[in-house]
């Protein structure tokens, strides 16, 4: 692996999302070496997946290289590799390249696709948690578009201009909105052969409000945005089936589609090694406690979407999305610098900063404490966090100027078929 032998410690981080580099940027200073394992040689930022996936973005716009983002650290080091497994008895941990002794682990794999145990919709859906992942969507959709372009087949044609999302979680909500926007803005001009009212967006959702996860107010507004747009939801359904061509539901309604999206759940993606108490299985996340140490464990921590620390307010532990990933790996990086000090560490306070979804051009949602409102100010303000929290300078200004594009255009310019995408 070509790891420096050390005489301080060494602490092992898996996993370079929102947890793991809010972690490691926390310690920069410290006489400590850190080693970072992650799949993909960058840092991605999940909240902007389906703009690449819609051909609103880049992907290198919301990219950014993991070995770049930590230059300033003296005796950092990253290592490209899937994680196998852990022998925590020994303190190793076994990875694709080899193996490595730690004397501190840190957790911070986040989450997989959930498929609910379907192995046709497993098989045969397009799910949305990687750039990889997106830019398959946004290909197949693109192909969908281009083959409907020239059969003469009618059912054929519908089948290709029917897109189906699973979810209407924000993911699902996003996408609907962004596929919406596409056909009102693209198809008509790239596409004259080609009529807007062919293509149908369908957003299904087993429980009974489009963003549940949000207030019921923001999901009034959503559910009119969407609609608005020509969105067709169908709530309290629930899909029992895919088979490449058709989505079937548990009500007996059919959707016949070459695009189906599942961003309807998802689950925890733990590393084999650690199981027993320490591992909750039905949640496929780590128990934790206030100082985010997995329970039965001295030296190894989880972090983020992964870790399942019980509170009060949260039974079931901090929703899995951004900001309590961020925030718990800013308090565990201020409490390994205490623990290095032989300090006391202070217990993790969640502070809920608010939660946002967008519709698309000037429709935005936003639950701020006890406030709620929508529109273009919520669209505005979601805008500005996710250009905010967007990792480089370089990634900020590319993405501003392509949305400011956009907006104005009514266009997206990363309409385009780089890598073909084929089911295996």
């Amino acid at each position: 692996m070509n790891i420096p032998e050390t005489d301080v410690p060494r602490i092992v981080v898996i996993g370079g999302g929102f947890a793991g580099i809010s972690f490691i940027k926390k310690l920069q200073k410290e006489k400590i070496q850190i080693v970072l394992f992650d799949r993909h040689n960058y840092h991605t930022f999940q909240p902007l997946l389906y703009q690449v996936s819609t051909a609103g973005l880049e992907p290198d716009s919301i990219a950014y290289p993991l070995r770049k983002i930590f230059r300033e650290n003296a005796d950092f080091h990253f290592r490209m590799a899937e994680v196998e497994n852990i022998d925590t008895e020994k303190n190793t941990i076994h990875t694709s390249i080899g193996s490595l002794q730690y004397d501190y682990l840190v957790i911070a794999t986040g989450t997989r696709t959930n498929f609910f145990g379907n192995e046709n919709i497993a098989a045969n859906s397009m799910p949305m948690k990687t750039v990889p992942q997106a830019l398959n969507i946004r290909s197949l959709m693109l192909q969908n578009i281009e083959k409907a372009d020239i059969t003469t087949d009618e059912r054929e044609r519908k089948r290709l201009l029917n897109f189906v999302i699973a979810g209407a979680g924000p993911t699902g909500v996003e996408l609907a909105g962004a596929l919406a926007e596409f056909r009102k803005g693209i198809l008509e001009n790239d596409y004259p052969e080609l009529e807007e009212e062919e293509m149908k967006v369908h957003l299904i959702e087993g429980l009974d409000r489009v963003l549940p996860p949000m207030s019921e107010q923001a999901s009034e507004k959503a559910q009119k945005f969407l609609e608005k747009l020509g969105v067709q939801i169908h709530l309290k359904t629930f899909i029992s089936d895919y088979d490449g061509k058709t989505v079937t539901t548990k009500d007996g309604k059919k959707f016949e589609t070459a695009t189906f999206i599942w961003a309807a759940g998802v689950t925890g993606a733990p590393i084999k090694g650690i199981n027993g108490d320490a591992l909750i299985e039905k949640a496929n996340r780590y128990k934790v406690d206030e100082f985010n140490k997995i329970n039965g464990f001295e030296n190894i921590y989880a972090l983020g979407d992964i870790a399942l620390m019980e509170t009060e307010e949260y039974p079931k532990g901090h929703p899995q999305v951004a900001q309590p990933a961020i925030q718990q790996g800013k308090q565990l990086g201020k409490n390994f610098r205490k623990m290095l000090r032989d300090e006391q560490m202070e217990p993790f306070e969640y502070f809920d900063k608010g939660t946002m979804a967008t519709v698309g051009r000037n429709k935005a949602v936003v639950d701020l404490g006890k406030l709620h409102f929508g529109g273009a100010i919520a669209w505005f303000l979601w805008m500005f966090v996710h250009l905010w929290f967007l990792v480089g300078f370089r990634n900020r200004v590319v993405t501003f100027f392509n949305w400011t594009y956009s907006y104005i255009n009514y266009d997206r310019a990363a309409r385009l078929i780089i890598r073909p995408f084929k089911k295996n």
